[in-house]
């Protein structure tokens, strides 16, 4: 394996890495660990979501990157409305747990993307629409460690306003 090989294979591991928040972020399973079923849907005072919403924002919002990654006839949600639940309460625990694994499955699409070397980090998406052409895996994948982090971050305020922080 040459070093630009090497090279290649850690910048993508570094990146798939990042989406995760694994380095200077509390990550996804750390901010949802040990979270009361009856503190899922409320919002506490001084904060505008629900740890429901949150949850539910941070997997629409991720569905649609993944999607428009690889999907070329994706239509992406309206927004707002597409990108937030309906209520501020789950369902029901089912929901719940359906909506964290739908997470974890599509992070790991998306991480497999991003680490794939026959995907080329910078290519332009070729379906892309006039006025995306800056789009491509790399801007994708760094969108997601981003929004991902900063709604953990979120989820985390939440939940210290509910008394919920740290976990048990």
């Amino acid at each position: 394996m040459s070093g630009a090989d090497r090279s290649d294979g850690e910048l993508r591991r570094q990146i798939a890495d990042q989406m995760d928040a694994r380095s200077a972020h509390v990550d996804f399973a750390r901010a949802l660990e040990g979270l009361a079923p009856e503190l899922r849907g409320r919002r506490p005072e001084g904060c505008p979501h629900s740890p429901w919403e949150i949850l539910e924002h941070l997997r629409l919002a991720q569905e649609d990157i993944l999607e428009y990654s690889r999907d070329p006839d994706w239509v992406s949600p309206e927004w707002p409305a597409g990108y937030w639940p309906p209520s501020p309460e789950p369902p029901d625990e089912a929901a719940w747990e359906a909506s964290v694994a739908a997470f974890r499955r599509d992070l790991e699409a998306l991480r497999a993307l991003v680490t794939d070397p026959a995907n080329d980090l910078l290519a332009p998406f070729p379906w892309l629409e006039e006025g995306r052409e800056g789009a491509n895996l790399l801007r994708e994948a760094l969108l997601v460690g981003d929004h991902n982090a900063y709604h953990l971050g979120q989820l985390v305020d939440a939940r210290r306003l509910l008394g919920a922080w740290p976990p048990a």
